[in-house]
């Protein structure tokens, strides 16, 4: 009886799991791509807490020669000079029908704060990332590759 509950117990995590997946949530950690040059900057973690998504900075791909932990000359306030590895960027982002908005991004390249929105597309398997300022209309967007 003991082995039919474990068993009952981990098909419903491995359901669930599969469920989250197919979900097309943001939650997890995304590749992030840059739009101009195509080549990868990043990875985000991107978690959730009281219905809030934020995005921290884990890791970044440098090209030789470039300083491997770099600081954010250009933000201000309490960011400026600090770490770019550990940052967090995504902060505000909740569901919006299909998509998550009402946040704010950080570009740590230029130190400036966009409004964001963000929808996973491909089966959960990318992440349309748009900053603007204003109006949507009036922005970019990155497309974001899961990595978990």
């Amino acid at each position: 009886m003991r082995r039919l509950v474990t068993l009952s117990l981990a098909a419903g995590a491995l359901v669930a799991a599969s469920a989250m997946a197919q979900d097309g949530t943001p939650i997890g950690v995304w590749k992030t791509i840059d739009d101009e040059s195509g080549k990868p900057k990043s990875l985000v973690r991107i978690t959730e807490s009281n219905g809030e998504l934020r995005g921290k900075i884990e890791k970044l791909f440098r090209e030789p020669g470039e300083d491997p932990n770099p600081k954010c000359e250009k933000c201000e306030g309490a960011l400026k000079d600090q770490p770019v590895i550990g940052m967090t960027i995504i902060t505000g982002m909740k569901k919006d029908g299909s998509e998550y908005n009402g946040g704010q991004i950080l570009d740590p390249n230029n130190g400036k704060v966009y409004k964001s929105k963000m929808t996973v597309v491909d089966g959960g398997k990318k992440l349309d990332v748009r900053g603007y300022i204003g109006v949507p209309m009036l922005g970019r967007t990155q497309t974001w590759v899961r990595q978990e």
